[in-house]
């Protein structure tokens, strides 16, 4: 049987990069899946390549900084589908590096406002669905930023330390209510987010792990698959590094 079989599963930021791939891998094994990215996204071409793969699909605009709209968003997902079984809270943007004493204050502000808010307002509306319906799973895409302090970019280390807190929360608050949350902490990873980036930075990333290479969306994806199934049913609160090395 497919892991994901006959499953919702809801993905922001799902029309590009990391989240693309997650939304291909749940509809390899079985889940319907709902993409949830901003209204003027061009989704086409993402929608046929899941469909592709044999999966219901739908299309729902969201702005993760407008908890209106993320809630508009779920609704969408269940007025569909009937229920909403995973969530992967995967929207985010970069940053540019700077110092934290020079660091623009609005700058400051939309990251932490896309990157944590944004995260929260998903969160909340996901866990009043699962506590609706008797369960469900959110995975939370954090960074290796989670972790570690990344070097000129604080607001970005910080929504993703902040990420993490907010995974271990839900896990102690919800995990008798049969809601597991867990979060995932990719290393630099090929997609387009990273492409407008000069070739000087690539090889610095490249450099920064004994791989010596960014990691693929596909193998995020991977990880993804492993926290959205049954495989990982006594994970709960917990986060996976996918970082070619880089943490030891």
């Amino acid at each position: 049987m497919m892991r994901l079989d006959g499953k919702v599963v809801f993905i922001t930021g799902g029309n590009s990069g990391i989240g693309k791939a997650c939304a291909i891998e749940a509809a390899r094994e079985g889940a319907k899946v709902v993409v949830a990215d901003l209204a003027m996204s061009d989704h086409a071409e993402t929608m046929q390549e899941i469909g592709g793969h044999g999966a219901e699909t739908l299309f729902v605009p969201v702005d993760v900084t407008d908890a209106a709209s993320v809630r508009n968003a779920i609704s969408a997902t269940v007025e569909k589908f009937g229920r909403m079984d995973v969530a992967l809270n995967n929207a985010g943007i970069g940053g540019t590096y700077t110092g934290i004493h020079d660091l623009d204050e609005k700058v400051w502000e939309k990251i932490i406002a896309v990157n944590l808010t944004g995260q929260f307002f998903c969160v909340k509306y996901e866990l009043q669905q699962f506590l609706r319906q008797g369960g469900g799973v959110i995975v939370n895409m954090s960074s290796l930023a989670g972790l570690v302090a990344e070097r000129g970019l604080a607001p970005y280390t910080a929504a993703k330390h902040g990420l993490l807190g907010l995974t271990k929360n839900i896990a102690v608050q919800y995990a008798d209510k049969n809601i597991r949350a867990n979060a995932i902490c990719p290393y630099y990873t090929d997609t387009p987010m990273l492409h407008a980036a000069p070739m000087e930075m690539h090889r610095r990333w490249m450099q920064g792990t004994p791989a010596k290479r960014l990691g693929k969306a596909e193998e995020i994806a991977k990880a993804f698959l492993y926290f959205a199934s049954d495989d990982s049913s006594y994970c709960n609160g917990t986060h996976l590094a996918i970082d070619g090395g880089a943490m030891a």
